[in-house]
């Protein structure tokens, strides 16, 4: 992978992207605001499953309102870090922090669609009564994994060589 973020370091697009003043600081911001639009969504959900918050809306209703922000802030999440990846090749691909945080993030995306599979094959269930040890359980370990997420984004830049 080292000799992959090198080459990657000194192409066109890698030297366009850091070459622009100020572009890379932006793109960061808009990362980390990706990052918050999921976290606040997950967070939402995952409160209404534990019965703290949203209890007058369906499970539907609240999945209805939050899902998509979650979805949107994942596609700007992708967008923002292809050319943060390529503008730092070497910081990213090198980096096994960067490695735990995919891996994280491809649990956390697993699990959004797990719980969007089993809210439309059953979303009376969801209602009728309020989930059950394991859901609940599940919905602390999202709210913790985005944290963990978010961290593990941050320590990104101090953990690389």
């Amino acid at each position: 992978m080292d000799a992959f973020s090198q080459w990657l370091s000194h192409t066109d697009a890698s030297l366009f992207f850091q070459e622009q003043l100020g572009f890379l600081a932006f793109l960061q911001a808009i990362h980390i605001m990706a990052v918050a639009m999921i976290g606040s969504s997950v967070l939402m959900i995952d409160l209404r499953i534990l019965g703290v918050a949203g209890r007058s809306q369906t499970m539907a209703q609240v999945a209805h309102r939050f899902v998509p922000w979650l979805w949107s802030g994942l596609a700007v999440l992708l967008l923002t870090a292809i050319p943060l990846i390529i503008a730092e090749p070497r910081r990213d691909l090198t980096n096994w922090t960067f490695y735990l945080k995919m891996a994280m993030i491809a649990a956390g995306v697993a699990i959004t669609v797990g719980f969007g599979r089993s809210l439309r094959r059953d979303a009376a269930a969801w209602d009728k009564s309020p989930g059950g040890t394991l859901t609940r359980a599940l919905a602390v370990i999202t709210l913790l994994l985005w944290v963990a997420i978010a961290v593990s984004g941050r320590w990104i830049a101090y953990t690389w060589h």
